[in-house]
């Protein structure tokens, strides 16, 4: 647990409209809990597809509550950008980690646990189990 700071939450997408969608479906299914933070970064500056390193990095400070925060990414190139912000180590808060999770589910799983008051690292496994998730 925690010390009632939550893990943060940047949800990455080459569409501004899918990653901010996801995280209100995220938010939403998380029900009654805690308000985790949770910010959408997708697309580009200018309202296009791509990803933005500027956007991610606004998002993560926006997130960022001294608890962690874990970064879920949809396609390649977004998992290209948050590696080489990792990568400058001053781009992003200390603490920040890029999560190897389904986009949507591991967004779910993420916020959920994260409701909970649970630390970074129980926040990424639950994420990373979403791979798990059967549907038949």
């Amino acid at each position: 647990m925690s010390d009632g700071k939550l893990v943060g939450i940047v949800l990455v997408s080459h569409s501004a409209e899918v990653a901010t969608s996801v995280a209100e479906l995220a938010k939403g299914l998380a029900g009654g809990g805690a308000e985790v933070p949770v910010a959408a970064a997708g697309g580009t500056e200018g309202g296009g597809l791509g990803t933005s390193a500027e956007l991610i990095a606004g998002a993560a400070a926006a997130v960022d509550r001294g608890a962690g925060i874990a970064v879920l990414v949809d396609l390649g190139s977004a998992v290209l950008t948050v590696k080489a912000l990792l990568a400058e180590g001053d781009e992003l808060p200390e603490g920040t980690r890029l999560v190897d999770a389904p986009f949507v589910e591991g967004a779910v799983a993420a916020v959920v646990t994260a409701a909970t008051g649970a630390d970074l690292t129980a926040v990424e496994a639950a994420a990373a189990e979403a791979y798990s998730y059967r549907k038949v």
